[in-house]
């Protein structure tokens, strides 16, 4: 059994801002600090500290954008990811388990997430890049009881499906 955690693997998530007043907002990208991925054979389990989410930096065009945001801007955002969006105080981890099937340089995982208390099925696709296997997969917010962050009455928002990428090393 292989056990990889934020200090050899790495997670994010993407946001995307929607909404009228979008020019004024940003894309972001999130890095979940503390979480730990179990892969034995083909079974793999991840469990996420929903409570450890930290705003890398914005993002525009889908380039980092760092020193966008000011370190007061993103301890706000965090804030609101925790009390508002994830009520990480009510839903403290995230939890995947899976079967993994690697067909070369390519892999797909499907099983289950829960997320804020929520349990659906989930596919990440993902396939090797260098030394590393980097999967991908989108999630809707709304399927897992989320209501996405909006602000000004619902003018400035985040998109209600947002990316998540996992890389974790080939060995």
């Amino acid at each position: 059994m292989s056990t990889f955690d934020a200090t050899r693997a790495e997670c994010s998530v993407f946001t995307y801002k929607d909404g009228l007043l979008s020019k004024i907002a940003h894309d972001l990208r999130v890095k979940v600090e503390r979480f730990e991925v179990k892969v034995d054979g083909e079974n793999v389990e991840a469990t996420f500290d929903a409570k450890s989410l930290r705003v890398v930096c914005a993002r525009k065009d889908g380039v980092d954008s760092h020193g966008t945001l000011s370190s007061g801007d993103r301890s706000k955002i965090e804030s609101n990811i925790q009390k508002d969006v994830l009520e990480t105080s009510r839903h403290p981890e995230i939890r995947f388990t899976g079967k993994a099937t690697i067909d070369g340089d390519r892999a797909t995982v499907t099983g289950q997430l829960t997320l804020h208390g929520t349990t659906r099925p989930l596919t990440i696709e993902g396939r090797r890049e260098g030394g590393r296997w980097v999967g991908r997969t989108r999630l809707h917010q709304p399927d897992f009881g989320i209501t996405p962050y909006s602000a000004m009455l619902g003018t400035l928002k985040i998109q209600p499906t947002v990316e998540v990428e996992l890389s974790l090393p080939a060995d």
